[in-house]
């Protein structure tokens, strides 16, 4: 059996799933049935100072995007960071720790960019005995028009001061969760480097607006007839989330740095990516809100069983294994020929593939009278829209071909050969350099 115990910025954890910092965290008898139902660990909801009370909106505070199945492909949110006193959340901290030893509880921190704030803050939470904290600088809505959330961590001088002083007054774990609402997300993760931060999480919602109300003229989610920006969450940020984990990665200057791979976690397979794109573990939302706690069984299972048919000994033996194989396009083979083949036998003649292909691409893809669909290899440029568009699994592949091989399906020749790429007309670079 694979090993998926995870130590992450020196915390330990008996697998890599983390419920992330939102109201399935919002209170201890959340956090337990979590732990009970089996997830490592747990970033408790964003606590906040004392004082004037956080204060959330009583309607709906969900908007949504949906698949053709109605399958939850997206959450827009306008809750705010807890509502719940300051003191109530640390207790119920205490007492969940004390009776989870083994499992990791961080606990999500936003003030404002005050040093006397965070010192103080900070001093509370460690009386927990919680594990580690993460600084929230990537909400969106609400709280950033306050100065906090994305409003600090668009900032990288202020995502480094507010780092280097949680490390100057507390001895935890500092993870700093960065906003994807910024050009480049490497520059706030340098600024947390060089802050002195343990580990990055990431990322952090997105500002979105789901959807309007065509009757009230008003986004929804709809509060009296008006609606507001919230953060955007679910299966449909993951790409985004995949490709700014991967970013850090593979950054030389932040070598090294633990990330906590966060956007879209559904299933184990989604995890396994974000950990072979250099996460060191990965953080749920979205799935434990529309599946519930139990969700990560299936993870757990799913991960354990996936290591053990790879041969690989640990989940940190998967962290980064991609790393090495993402480029950037100018480096890419163009000797690579793939070609469009349609399984007949699987094809239900639906003719989605051709009408694409037809209109919109190629028109590499024939159709006869009686509504077969073949390709024709020498419009075929391998772009694989026919695949993506296909409703059948499998009914249509791509087939690697050489050049100068002559493909056994037609006998014609695959002609297309770029060796001499680098000197070639359609090289953007070799255009620039000349």
């Amino acid at each position: 059996m694979a090993d998926l115990t995870t130590e992450f910025a020196g915390i330990k954890s008996p697998n890599p799933f983390w419920l992330a910092s939102a109201p399935p965290t919002d209170k201890e008898y959340n956090v337990r049935r979590a732990f009970e139902a089996g997830w490592g660990g747990v970033v408790w909801k964003t606590l906040g100072e004392d004082g004037p009370p956080v204060v959330n909106v009583n309607g709906p505070r969900y908007g949504a995007i949906w698949g053709a199945d109605r399958r939850l492909l997206g959450l827009n949110n306008i809750e705010l960071i807890t509502d719940r006193p300051l003191q109530v959340n640390l207790d119920e901290i205490t007492r969940v720790k004390k009776d989870y030893p083994d499992r990791a509880v961080v606990v999500s921190l936003m003030v404002p960019v005050n040093e006397d704030a965070w010192k103080s803050i900070l001093r509370r939470v460690e009386e927990t005995g919680c594990d580690g904290v993460e600084l929230n600088f990537g909400c969106p809505h609400g709280m950033s028009e306050r100065g906090m959330g994305s409003a600090v961590g668009q900032v990288p001088e202020y995502v480094q001061q507010v780092t280097e002083w949680c490390k100057q007054h507390s001895d935890l774990p500092v993870i700093v969760k960065l906003t994807p609402n910024i050009t480049d997300i490497k520059k706030p993760a340098q600024a947390a480097k060089d802050g002195g931060a343990d580990a990055v999480s990431l990322i952090n919602t997105i500002n979105s607006i789901t959807s309007v109300d065509l009757d009230l003229f008003a986004p929804e989610p709809t509060i009296d007839g008006k609606g507001a920006h919230g953060g955007y969450c679910g299966p449909a940020v993951k790409p985004i989330a995949l490709n700014m984990v991967a970013e850090i990665a593979r950054t030389p200057s932040l070598q090294g740095l633990p990330i906590s791979g966060i956007g879209g976690v559904t299933t184990w397979k989604d995890a396994a990516e974000y950990l072979a794109l250099g996460a060191g573990n990965v953080q749920v939302c979205t799935a434990a809100m529309t599946y519930g706690f139990k969700v990560v069984q299936e993870m757990i299972s799913g991960l354990s069983q996936y290591l053990d048919e790879k041969g690989i000994d640990s989940v940190h033996d998967l962290v980064g294994r991609a790393v090495p194989n993402l480029s950037d396009w100018q480096h890419l083979n163009l000797n690579y020929i793939t070609k469009a083949h349609i399984d007949q036998d699987a094809c239900i003649k639906c003719g989605r593939c051709y009408a694409a292909c037809e209109d919109t691409s190629h028109q590499a893809i024939a159709m006869s009278d009686d509504r077969t669909f073949t390709v024709k290899d020498e419009e075929c440029v391998a772009c694989n829209l026919c695949v993506n568009v296909c409703p059948v699994e499998d009914c249509i592949t791509m087939v690697e071909m050489q050049p100068g091989e002559v493909d056994p399906r037609t006998g014609k020749v695959v002609e297309k050969d770029y060796a001499n790429w680098t000197t070639h007309p359609n090289n953007p670079g070799a255009c620039a350099a000349e």
